[in-house]
């Protein structure tokens, strides 16, 4: 019983998932998190992160402990003579050191690291733009599609109602048997472009899956949007979408990061021309054994002096010190001056890298404005055609039905208001993404 329970369970997890339809919403988000070129440069901001903590640890000052042993034997001189010399040796310190001046290299170092994460987390901002935007248009792509597909279905349910008519008055004589091949050759017509409908559907289906990077993409669909049959034109300006985007978009501010980045670099190497002032301290102590005697000398009644054990010799040797050392430039070949005109190069090249960005980000306001205009002049004349040809199908059926037209006529003009309808959905959807993408500009997140 708890094995049914458990299949049974696992079947009902698996219909709702296979019957899932994502919105836009969901497949924005899905691909910002896991594209892998949206976890690459978060590792690379990561890393940005931190270079952040080692430049603040470096306000702590470095402390470092040294132990060391040495064994000698052999002869040592002493006056014109020689004295057997085997010794065992040890020390052992402990020193730290801080730096104390240099013009504020630390927080100018600091400083400069903190504009490189503020870059490196608008590069990841823009990636996840530009995916966005490439699901969004994928994403509308697959609606025209099925709404293609809804066009081509209805032009199957008529072209099968033609079929059936033609059927009836051929077998009863009052049209010709041609009338009825070429109604089956209509709806077989019908069909195969219904077929192709549907193939588009599910093409479109899978570059979105991919885009989505998704491994199981075969029940993957996407959920019916209502748009609405009458679009309204657009009526913000450029220059408003302009200052907007200016201000918002993450390509132009992680550039206006990388000046600020780059000028306090070049503080940071000036700092080269500074003198630099550590201050040190440090402990340590040393033991002496002689392997060859316990006799390190005589006292003033001639008695043997003999060696202290290792822990009074550590007691009897402690030391202490304290220092501050200046290190001042005075000549490194002129390499530091290099190095600040270097620093200043990378500044011409980081405003100029912001000025490309705004000229970019110019262009694609600009031809997203272009093709709101343009798209919805073609919308309202796919519109008009519409009608038109839907007028002229009604016109068609009505006068082969009174005998004053052809089926041919009737097929000719139904191919007509289908093509119409296909029209008026591209020109809809080309119109919706073209609005989508001047709103992304203009600040207003993507939804449909």
């Amino acid at each position: 019983m708890k094995k049914v329970l458990t299949i049974i369970l696992g079947l009902s997890y698996l219909a709702v998932n296979a019957q899932k339809k994502w919105s836009l919403r969901e497949c924005v988000d899905y691909a910002t998190k896991h594209n892998l070129q949206v976890i690459q440069n978060e590792y690379s901001k990561q890393m940005q992160d931190l270079n952040l903590k080692i430049a603040k640890k470096n306000y702590l000052p470095s402390v470092s402990a040294s132990v060391g042993n040495n064994v000698s034997f052999g002869q040592a001189s002493l006056g014109t003579g020689s004295i057997r010399n085997d010794r065992f040796s040890n020390n052992a310190n402990l020193g730290a050191d801080i730096l104390v001046y240099n013009n504020g290299r630390l927080e100018k170092t600091v400083r400069k690291t903190e504009f490189d994460v503020e870059a490196s987390q608008y590069d990841i901002e823009t990636i996840k733009n530009d995916i966005s935007l490439q699901i969004a248009q994928q994403y509308l792509t697959t609606l025209l599609n099925k709404e293609i597909v809804k066009i081509s279905q209805a032009a199957v349910e008529n072209a099968q109602k033609q079929f059936d008519r033609a059927k009836i008055t051929t077998q009863v004589g009052t049209t010709a048997q041609t009338v009825l091949a070429e109604a089956e050759a209509g709806l077989a017509r019908e069909k195969q472009n219904l077929k192709t409908a549907e193939i588009n559907v599910g093409r479109s289906l899978f570059a979105l899956a991919q885009l989505l990077q998704l491994q199981e993409y075969k029940d993957f669909d996407v959920e019916d949007v209502d748009v609405p049959d009458q679009l309204a034109p657009q009526l913000k300006s450029v220059d408003e979408v302009l200052t907007t985007a200016y201000e918002t978009q993450p390509q132009v501010k992680a550039a206006e990061s990388r000046i600020r980045s780059a000028e306090a670099q070049t503080e940071v190497t000036k700092t080269a021309f500074w003198p630099t002032i550590t201050a040190s301290v440090g402990i340590g102590s040393f033991y002496n054994n002689l392997l060859n005697t316990r006799t390190i000398g005589i006292d003033e009644l001639g008695n043997p002096i003999n060696e202290h054990n290792f822990f009074n010799q550590y007691k009897d040797n402690f030391g202490q010190q304290a220092g501050v050392s200046v290190n001042i430039p005075i000549f490194n070949k002129g390499i530091t001056k290099l190095q600040v005109e270097q620093s200043k190069l990378n500044e011409s090249i980081a405003k100029t890298t912001l000025l490309q960005q705004k000229q970019t980000v110019k262009e694609n306001v600009q031809k997203a404005q272009f093709d709101v205009d343009a798209n919805y002049e073609i919308y309202l004349s796919a519109v008009q055609a519409e009608r038109s040809t839907k007028l002229a199908l009604d016109f068609a059926d009505k006068s082969y039905a009174a005998g004053r037209s052809t089926i041919y006529d009737v097929n000719t003009a139904r191919n007509n208001y289908a093509n119409a309808q296909g029209s008026v959905a591209q020109a809809k959807y080309n119109y919706l993404f073209s609005l989508k993408l001047l709103n992304f500009y203009a600040g207003i997140p993507l939804s449909l």
